[in-house]
């Protein structure tokens, strides 16, 4: 490829990239302001973010995937930080889960109107909850992998059912996060970021074994 074709190249890459966070911005614009996903319409998005109809949609398809792409690297900042954690690190481990999910609510408080729209969304549009559900997969996935190397390790009692508990932890926390924010003016996210890393790490990496009872003489 000669220079100058590659630069147009190059540009026009650039221009493209521009223009869809230019979209995705509007959107994510709109649901901060309090506005439902189910009562944005595609018009509505392109008032917002000035580009023409023939513009939207040589980027996307729908603006349920201006919603899907908007919630992507998201999902990958989170999926990210629970890829970092380390049951085996010398530190406390309740006192590292309080960090991480405080790092958790942190980000869930950015983004609260995006996240508030995919799980609206994830009701009615099959798209959409099949994104939210292998979000929450990868998640479920991470845990399950620590689990199961903490027991390996002998560091997790063995009677703890890996697949049930990483549900609890996974599913159980997710909408414990959302219901906390949607009710919780961030005064007590730190309270509820402690309280979810002992109920974890103390119900599940280091739940005490069970001891047998003896019966009486």
């Amino acid at each position: 490829m000669r220079p100058a074709t590659r630069r147009q190249t190059n540009h026009h890459a650039a221009r493209s990239a521009a223009t869809r966070a230019q979209v995705m911005r509007a959107l994510e614009r709109l649901l901060d302001s309090g506005e439902a996903f189910s009562e944005i319409s595609v018009q509505r998005i392109l008032e917002e973010a000035g580009v023409s109809r023939a513009t939207f949609y040589a980027h996307f398809d729908s603006k349920t995937d201006v919603l899907v792409r908007l919630t992507d690297e998201l999902r990958a900042a989170l999926l990210a930080l629970a890829e970092q954690w380390d049951p085996g690190a010398e530190e406390d481990g309740a006192e590292r889960f309080a960090r991480f999910f405080a790092e958790v609510i942190t980000i869930h408080r950015a983004h609260q109107g995006v996240l508030t729209a995919v799980r609206e969304a994830a009701a009615y549009d099959p798209a959409v909850s099949d994104f939210y559900t292998a979000d929450l997969e990868g998640f479920d996935e991470a845990v399950r992998r620590t689990l199961r190397a903490e027991q390996a390790a002998g560091t997790t009692p063995a009677d703890v059912d890996v697949v049930a508990a990483s549900r609890v932890i996974v599913w159980g926390g997710a909408q414990a996060i959302a219901h906390h924010i949607a009710v919780d003016d961030g005064s007590g996210d730190a309270a509820l970021a402690r309280e979810l890393a002992r109920i974890w790490w103390h119900g599940a990496y280091r739940r005490p074994p069970r001891t047998a009872v003896l019966p009486d003489p």
